[in-house]
């Protein structure tokens, strides 16, 4: 195992799955988003919000390419990461594990919380949630190499979950 590349939806478990997964097999974890926030010097939000999404789309790829020539490392993408064709592309030819962590609305409503700042989410956040992950779903399943419903699941759950599922 190289290089494990989890994607999903906000609130799926991406960055509590991948931290807790990289202290079992004893190897780095890193957040694209956190990435992003230092690198910038500033919160996504603010990014969306002084800069643009476009902005922060580009600063997104960057990272993303950067930490796709990392090795024996666990990488959470933000949920729109994998969703440009480049992006894609990228992912592809990376030679990682992409494993998409698969969740309800229902479930990820509590997490993500959605009275926070998410700037893709304004307005109806639940609506714009569904909306969200029904559009990114397809581009989730085409790049996966695995699926987990983490429904239900703790995270010691999905972590031997996927243990069991790694080749």
């Amino acid at each position: 195992m190289n290089r494990i590349v989890l994607i999903g939806p906000p609130g799926s478990g991406k960055s509590t799955v991948g931290a807790a997964l990289a202290h079992k097999l004893n190897i780095k974890f890193v957040d694209t988003d956190l990435l992003i926030e230092q690198r910038a010097g500033k919160e996504i939000t603010d990014i969306f919000v002084v800069d643009g999404e476009p902005y922060f789309r580009a600063l997104e790829l960057e990272t993303l390419t950067t930490v796709l020539a990392m090795d024996n490392v666990i990488i959470s993408l933000g949920g729109g990461a994998p969703v440009s064709e480049q992006a894609q592309q990228e992912i592809r030819s990376s030679d990682s594990t992409v494993i998409f962590l698969d969740v309800s609305l229902a479930t990820a409503a509590p997490r993500v919380g959605f009275n926070r700042d998410r700037p893709l989410l304004l307005g109806n956040p639940r609506a714009q949630w569904q909306a969200l992950s029904d559009k990114r779903r397809p581009i989730y399943e085409d790049l996966a190499d695995l699926s987990v419903k983490v429904d239900d699941m703790s995270v010691e759950q999905i972590i031997s979950d996927i243990e069991l599922k790694l080749p």
